[in-house]
């Protein structure tokens, strides 16, 4: 339970004036609370589309369902009557050193031109003349992404689970539970695909524990889906799958081992990002 969300155990008698109730319980529990009210919020929403309507309501239930995580965040947040200020500032966050927005908007890049390399050197044909053809629809579905699309997830994901956890548990084990209900919240969209976003994770949160900005992992968020969508420059089999799905996992576990599991944290700059 975090100290920053629930109040003290008053002392022996006196009378317990906590919130009971709905209240009481966020209080006690409020990654729990985010979860289910998350979930509760995108799975609703999205049931049309996983039906299979079409249009332009299903179109924005999509995207609406989207926000799911970021809406509980801010009823939780008001709910067990923590300051929304903190949160709020963590969305617009934009003074961090160059080298993060390098990562923020470059390592997907990179990761997939990796990944067309390994498929030229299996025998795969990778044509680098789709680039130039893609490049517009990358600048779009990036813009797409960061403004109104998947990006808008993190504010929940990030700036509000991610670092409760972390003052709980480690932050390797932390990632590996937020990766999983973030993974399994995409389970009516992508099906058996949720254990893909599982493995993103970890980059994102190297990204937040070295700057408290949740702006930088929406840019991150914007960059992932269009490397993943236009960058691999040949058509998708079998290959292409095992491929990006070998060179994600394989960076996530040099990130790992690189910072020692630690993945950026540390605990006076988690508790700095809750309350400035």
């Amino acid at each position: 339970m975090s100290t920053q969300d629930a109040e003290h155990r008053p002392p022996a008698g006196t009378v317990d004036d906590r919130p009971r109730g709905l209240t009481g319980w966020a209080a006690a529990h409020p990654v729990a609370a985010f979860v289910v009210l998350a979930y509760a919020i995108s799975w609703t929403l999205w049931v049309p589309v996983v039906v299979g309507a079409g249009g332009a309501v299903a179109q924005v239930l999509f995207v609406v369902g989207g926000l799911g995580p970021a809406v509980a965040a801010l009823l939780v947040t008001r709910r067990i009557g923590a300051p929304l200020g903190p949160w709020a500032r963590q969305i617009v966050r934009w003074r961090v050193p160059l080298r993060y927005y390098l990562y923020a908007l470059g390592l997907p890049s990179l990761l997939f031109a990796i990944v067309n390399v390994e498929l030229a050197i299996v025998g795969q044909e990778v044509d680098l003349a789709l680039l130039g053809d893609r490049l517009p629809a990358y600048l779009m579905t990036f813009l797409a992404v960061a403004t109104i699309g998947g990006g808008f997830e993190e504010p929940g994901w990030r700036g509000f689970a991610l670092p409760r956890l972390q003052e709980r548990f480690a932050p390797l084990a932390a990632t590996c539970l937020l990766a999983l209900v973030w993974g399994v919240w995409h389970l009516p969209l992508y099906g058996l695909g949720f254990v893909g976003p599982m493995v993103f994770a970890f980059y994102y949160t190297w990204l937040y524990n070295r700057t408290g900005s949740v702006l930088l992992c929406i840019l991150l968020h914007g960059s992932f889906t269009p490397a993943l969508d236009h960058l691999v420059l040949r058509a998708d089999n079998l290959a292409v799958d095992v491929a990006i799905g070998a060179t994600l996992v394989a960076g996530a576990v040099v990130l790992v081992v690189v910072t020692k599991g630690r993945l950026g944290f540390d605990a006076a700059r988690n508790s700095a990002y809750r309350t400035a």
